[in-house]
């Protein structure tokens, strides 16, 4: 399997635990170091530092959100970065976005979340 597929399959993954909100599972596909970029409050965003503070802000997300759902639109790979267009859907609405994610070792290091509007 080469760089690219492996970065791809740990997305994968990664998305699949994220629709389940299995924070365990998620835990599992993070380094301890992780980055995350959440798209909110505009125009930057917040950034989260570490398991623990990246495990904490997605369960926040999730509390708040619980009949949301990310699809997947498009996702390539180039050696250990990935992109992936998505489609968030909650009850009445939808937003687009992309997220360009940073994998290593079969963990996502990096996740920049970037949305339209």
């Amino acid at each position: 399997m080469s760089m690219d597929d492996q970065a791809r399959h740990t997305i994968d993954m990664f998305h699949e635990a994220f629709n389940r909100r299995d924070l365990d599972a998620l835990g599992d596909l993070i380094t301890d170091d992780c980055v995350f970029e959440a798209t909110s409050p505009a125009p930057d965003g917040t950034r989260h530092v570490g398991r623990p503070a990246v495990l904490e802000a997605w369960r926040v997300f999730f509390a708040g959100s619980p009949a949301s759902h990310f699809e997947v639109e498009e996702m390539f790979g180039a050696g250990d970065r990935v992109i992936v267009r998505w489609l968030y859907s909650w009850a009445d609405g939808h937003v687009r976005g992309a997220d360009l994610l940073r994998v290593r070792a079969g963990q996502v290091a990096e996740s920049l979340a970037y949305v339209k509007g």
